[in-house]
């Protein structure tokens, strides 16, 4: 929750609430839970345990507000410490997210999901909005298959892949999403990034004209291998989230 992002691929992030349930492999080393739940001890993970709602819902209005001053729409990622599609997560507090979107047009909201298939029966009946796209995390083939026809199915102003922490080799065919997201794993027990998964998926994107943006190589700390793609940085944004 900070108006200034580490995240190369945002500006801010902004979490309505704290706590999920690991869900595939890609949560396999959840960064949230071990910084909310073994760190600080602030929620538990997992089914049945109550998810915490937070108490920064007035940061982007002050963010909206400035970015009219500014002419600047800040990208604002939601959610890092959880899931807006979490089926534990109390719909009332979906709707009061819906409506703060709502309020908040000088925004670019990303929100990025591991429960796309949760998404047609939890957005409001008004969406999709123009100032929120949508992502799923698709981390290996097996996943893409499953959830990428259910992403692209879903209306919204864009779509985005986040193959993030990408766990194995992804053929996309001739889908064109509006943008794909590749990174390596961090932290103890990180798991090595197949760079030849990352040259493909920047190979496949520029085939099919799809926007790339690699975040990192991975590391105990994340960028330990840095970021750079046989020496190229790619931090590349989709129109709507263009600078």
């Amino acid at each position: 929750m900070a108006e200034v992002s580490a995240i190369s691929w945002t500006d801010a992030t902004f979490n309505p609430w704290i706590g999920c349930t690991a869900i595939s492999a890609a949560c396999d080393l959840c960064y949230a839970r071990t910084l909310m739940q073994d760190r600080y001890g602030r929620v538990t993970w997992g089914p049945g345990q109550p998810r915490i709602r937070t108490k920064t819902w007035k940061d982007p209005l002050k963010w909206n507000r400035k970015a009219a001053d500014t002419g600047y729409k800040p990208r604002v990622f939601c959610a890092s410490l959880a899931d807006v599609f979490d089926n534990e997560a109390p719909q009332a507090w979906r709707d009061d997210l819906w409506q703060l979107l709502r309020e908040t047009p000088n925004l670019r909201w990303i929100l990025l999901t591991k429960r796309i298939g949760n998404a047609p029966k939890m957005l409001p009946p008004d969406w999709p909005f123009p100032n929120a796209g949508l992502m799923s995390t698709l981390e290996n083939q097996e996943v893409w298959d499953r959830d990428y026809p259910k992403l692209v199915s879903v209306p919204a102003a864009w779509h985005g892949v986040s193959a993030e922490p990408l766990l194995g080799p992804i053929d996309i065919g001739d889908a064109k999403p509006d943008w794909i997201i590749t990174g390596g794993e961090s932290g103890a027990g990180f798991r090595h990034l197949d760079m030849d998964a990352v040259r493909s998926l920047r190979d496949q994107c520029a085939r099919n004209g799809v926007t790339f943006h690699h975040k990192q190589n991975g590391g105990l700390r994340g960028k330990d291998a840095g970021c750079l793609v046989d020496g190229v940085e790619h931090k590349h944004f989709p129109p709507a989230l263009a600078a």
